[in-house]
C-alpha cells in the first residue's frame, strides 16, 4: 500500500519518522554529554554548534557533487552560479542563520540547567509559536480542528512529561532557582526563535525553485561564520588555551552528527510538509523517549497520567491530519 503512494507523500512521512528518531537520540545524548559525563573537561557548546554546521556543509556539498554526476567542475560551476553570483539570495538567509545559531546555543544552555522532562515539555511551546508565525507570515488558514489539535497536543505532552514526586528523587531539589530560571528563559527564547526561523526558511524554500541542498549550503555557510564569530567572542580565551575541540569525546561527536543531520532532516520535512507537522513529529519523539526509557533502560514507570497524555497526543495527531487531508491531496496533484 505504501508503495502505491506518490513519491512526495512517501518521502514526507519517511522524513517525519526519521525526524522522530533523530530528535529522540539528540535530546538523550545531548543531556548525557552535558550533565552525566564527568570525566575530563566538558566541550564547548559553541564549538559543537560550529562543528555541526561544518559537517552539514560537507554533507550537502557531497550531495550536490552526486547530483552533478561526480563532476567537480560542474559542482563548482553550480555553486558559483547559485551562491556567489546570487549573493542577494544568499544574504536573505542571514536572518534565519543567525537565529538558528542562537537557538542551537540556547538548547545547550537549557539542557545544562534543566532536567530532561522540564526541558522537553517547555520546548514544545515552539509548536504554538510556529503555528502563530505560519498564520501571520505564510497566511496559513488553520481551522477549528487544527487549533483544537494544538491545544490538545500541548495538554497531552504536558501530562506525558509531568514530573512525578518520589522520596528518592533529590536531583530536582539540588537545582538552584537561578539555574532553573536560566534554563527556562533559554528554552522560551529558543521556542520563539525556532518558530520564526523555521517559518522564514519554509517561506524561502517554497517560493524559490533552488535546490534544498544548495539552500542548506548557503544557510550553513552563514551559520558557520556567525557561530565561529560567536565562539571567539564568548569562548575565545578558552579556545586559545585548550583549542576549539577541547573536551571532545565519542559522545560529543555523536551529538554533533545528530545535530547536523537534524538540520538536513528538518529541511526535507518543511520542504514536503510544514513546520507544524514537524512539531508533531517532535512531540511524538517525547513519547518514544519515554518508551525507550521503560522497555530498554528500565528507569521509567509509566503512570495513569502518562497513558492519558499519550492518548491525547494521538488524538491531536488525528485531529490535525483530518483538517489538512483535502489540501494535502491538492498539493500532491500539483
Amino acid at each position: 500500500m505504501l508503495l502505491s503512494w506518490p513519491h512526495s507523500l512517501r518521502l514526507k512521512y519517511f522524513s517525519l519518522c526519521v525526524l522522530v528518531l533523530q530528535t529522540t537520540s539528540l535530546v538523550l545524548t545531548m543531556r548525557f554529554s552535558r550533565t552525566l559525563v564527568e570525566e575530563g573537561p566538558k566541550y564547548l557548546p559553541s564549538s559543537a554548534v560550529v562543528s555541526a554546521e561544518l559537517l552539514k556543509i560537507i554533507v550537502c556539498t557531497f550531495i550536490v557533487f552526486l547530483q552533478n554526476n561526480f563532476s567537480v567542475r560542474a559542482m563548482n560551476q553550480q555553486l558559483k552560479e547559485e551562491i556567489v553570483k546570487k549573493l542577494s539570495e544568499t544574504l536573505k538567509l542571514a536572518v534565519p542563520a543567525g537565529i538558528y545559531t542562537l537557538q542551537n546555543n540556547l538548547l545547550y544552555v537549557a539542557l545544562s540547567n534543566l532536567d530532561a522532562a522540564t526541558y522537553q515539555v517547555t520546548y514544545q511551546l515552539k509548536i504554538l509559536t510556529t503555528a502563530i508565525f505560519s498564520v501571520f507570515m505564510l497566511g496559513k488558514k488553520l481551522g477549528f480542528y487544527q487549533w483544537l489539535s494544538l491545544l490538545v497536543l500541548m495538554a497531552g505532552v504536558t501530562l506525558v512529561q509531568w514530573p512525578v514526586e518520589s522520596m528518592g528523587d533529590s536531583e530536582h531539589k539540588v537545582l538552584s532557582a537561578s539555574s532553573q530560571f536560566i534554563g527556562v528563559m533559554a528554552v522560551l527564547m529558543a521556542c520563539v526563535s525556532s518558530g520564526f526561523a523555521g517559518v522564514y526558511f519554509e517561506k524561502i524554500l517554497k517560493e524559490t525553485p533552488q535546490s534544498i541542498w544548495l539552500r542548506n549550503i548557503q544557510l550553513g555557510l552563514l551559520s558557520f561564520a556567525l557561530g565561529f564569530v560567536g565562539m571567539l567572542v564568548y569562548d575565545g580565551e578558552r579556545v586559545r588555551k585548550a583549542g576549539m575541540f577541547q573536551g571532545y569525546s565519542a559522545i560529543t561527536c555523536v551529538v554533533v552528527i545528530l545535530q547536523a543531520l537534524g538540520g538536513l532532516i528538518v529541511a526535507v520535512v518543511i520542504k514536503y510538509a510544514d513546520n507544524i507537522l514537524k512539531g508533531f513529529a517532535t512531540s511524538v519523539s517525547i513519547i518514544v523517549s519515554s518508551l525507550v526509557s521503560y522497555f530498554i533502560l528500565a528507569d521509567f514507570n509509566p503512570t495513569s497520567v502518562f497513558v492519558i497524555g499519550a492518548l491525547l497526543v494521538i488524538v491531536a495527531t488525528f485531529l490535525y491530519s483530518y483538517e489538512v487531508k483535502t489540501p494535502l491531496i491538492s498539493a500532491i496533484k500539483v
